[in-house]
Parts: C-alpha cells; structure tokens; sequence
C-alpha cells in the first residue's frame, strides 16, 4: 500500500513497483495494481477516511509505503501514524532531487509519525533511490514467503 499527500508521487512510484509504464491519471479512489495499492491524497487530507485507509491496509496490504515529498515539507500525517498498521512500514522520501535542504527536514518527519529507518529517498526523474527500495520490498516478499 502506497501513502502519502496529493502530488507526492504515489502514482508514479506505483507504476514503476507495477512495471506500468502508460499514462498516468488522477488516482480517485484505492487502486488494486499487480503488486500494490494506490490509496488518493485525499485519504489522508481527510481524517475522517483513515478508518478506510486502515481497514485497506489491515485486510489487504503486507507492506506499506509512507511517502513525504522532499519538494513540499507541509505536515500531513498525525504523529504516531504508522503504528497503526500491522504489517511492516517503509519511509520514502520522494522528489529527492529536489529542494535537498529539505532532506532532514524529512526525516524528522518520518520518525514523527512512527516510522523507523531505514529511509529510501527516490526520484522518479533521475531514478535515483528506485533499485535499491525495489530490493528493500523484494527482501521483505522473501521473508514473508519462508515464513510462511
């Protein structure tokens, strides 16, 4: 499951975890991709959804995204956030290309609403960070599996 504000790449990441490369269009409501869940912005700008949100997660997800976009620092997501979901949490810095000051500005945010590192700081321009966060989610998929 992929979270986080209106315009931070949800759906651009999403289409690359999915191996999408087609248009991409206004994500209005939870969309179930091969691998993944794009939950809209709007979601999250309406607490009042999160019981939604969380449910999708609870019965749906076995990994979540929380995305912070380097290029907007606007706090979005309630402290203690990430806890509530049970399977693992991942942060992602996105648009890492842009406004670099900004890095620990979101990292901070990050461990605000609960979610440890490591942090995968990725840009979709420069495809910087995108290997190795497919190589973060790919060893959890393994584990789950000799879990099982």
């Amino acid at each position: 499951m992929v979270i986080g504000a209106g315009k931070s790449g949800k759906t651009s990441l999403v289409n690359v975890l999915n191996d999408y490369h087609g248009p991409l269009r206004k994500t209005q409501d939870m969309i179930f991709g091969k691998y993944t869940i794009d939950v809209p912005g709007a979601y999250l700008e309406n607490p009042w959804m999160y019981k939604h949100l969380i449910s999708a997660a609870q019965n749906n997800a076995g990994h979540v995204l929380i995305l912070v976009d380097q290029s907007d620092v606007t706090e979005i997501y309630s402290p203690g956030f990430a806890r509530v979901f049970r399977c693992p949490v991942t942060g992602v810095i996105t648009k890492a290309d842009l406004n670099p000051e900004n890095s620990e500005t979101c990292k901070r945010q990050l461990k605000a609403i609960g979610v440890e590192p490591p942090y995968f700081s990725i840009s979709m321009e420069t495809g910087e960070g995108i290997e190795e966060l497919k190589d973060h989610l790919h060893e959890f998929l393994i584990e789950r599996a000799e879990d099982r």
